[in-house]
């Protein structure tokens, strides 16, 4: 059973899911000088839910000695943090327009996954990156 779906309309109504594109990582090519360029696929149109993390999800990424902006998103799907025996880097998040100041035209970096549950949704520990 999605517990996430059945609390997913109620929360919903005072902090809705919001657009994004996802570039969920596929790995790296090499460059001409050896260095590691990230390869991405973009996927239009994943919804993602920003919350705050907790006091236990802040502990655990500090462990990990991640600093700056962190949020915490939820999302039906998957997504993924470095999965070194890949060779994957993080998935991005980016926001555009028409999404509360806190996200607009901003891009996330997935850093670590916190939960996720084979009924079909997770919640991914991000950091605020630069744009480019």
């Amino acid at each position: 059973m999605n517990l996430h779906n059945v609390v997913a309309g109620a929360i919903g109504t005072i902090n809705p899911f919001r657009p994004a594109t996802v570039r969920y990582s596929s790995g790296y090519t090499t460059g001409p000088d050896g260095s590691q360029i990230p390869a991405y696929v973009d996927v239009d149109g994943g919804m993602s839910q920003e919350q705050a993390l907790t006091a236990v999800d802040l502990r655990h990424l500090e462990g990990l000695n991640i600093q700056g902006v962190q949020r915490a998103f939820y999302l039906n799907g998957n997504s993924q943090g470095v999965v070194r025996p890949l060779g994957q880097g993080g998935d991005l998040f980016m926001f555009g327009d028409g999404v509360p100041s806190s996200l607009a035209n901003t891009i996330w970096l997935v850093k670590a996954v916190i939960e996720t549950w084979d009924t079909g949704w997770c919640k991914i520990g991000v950091s605020l990156q630069m744009n480019s």
